[in-house]
């Protein structure tokens, strides 16, 4: 014999609920909440703190370009001396992707390289001719003799 199923037994809680104060009034019409005075003073002293800064800002950053004009002249200049090596290192990446363009630049390589020993440097004359040559273009480049 089968036993009878018993139904589970549902007990009914009664909560006390809680009060929600209206927020309109009886004559409908919706109630302001007023922020607090003390919050928008606040903000309205950081609002003047920080145009007050956003205001010097410009003499703040001209003053320390001034003083610091030659370090910030190397830093930039250093900057774009890497930015333009990356440039033409990505540049001849993609060139040594093309077929047979590598052995062009090898082959052109070799001959510039076999011109430059059989011009400067076989001979000695030719030599000191190279070394004169090295020695202008230094002083040239220095601003005096060296």
């Amino acid at each position: 014999m089968e036993a009878p199923m018993q139904e589970p037994e549902i007990v009914e809680t009664k909560t006390s609920e809680a009060k929600v104060p209206e927020m309109n009034n009886p004559t409908g019409t919706i109630t302001k909440i007023q922020p607090s005075t003390q919050s928008q003073e606040q903000w309205l002293k950081y609002g003047e703190q920080l145009s007050g800064f956003l205001g010097t800002l410009p003499d703040y950053a001209g003053t320390f370009f001034n003083k610091y004009k030659q370090p910030l002249i190397y830093v930039g200049i250093a900057l774009g001396a890497l930015v333009a090596v990356r440039v033409v290192l990505a540049i001849l990446d993609a060139l040594n992707d093309i077929p047979l363009v590598a052995p062009s630049f090898e082959l052109i390589g070799i001959g510039y390289s076999a011109w430059f020993i059989y011009r400067y440097l076989l001979k000695a004359s030719t030599r000191n001719e190279l070394t004169s040559e090295i020695t202008t273009l230094k002083s040239q480049v220095v601003g005096k003799d060296a």
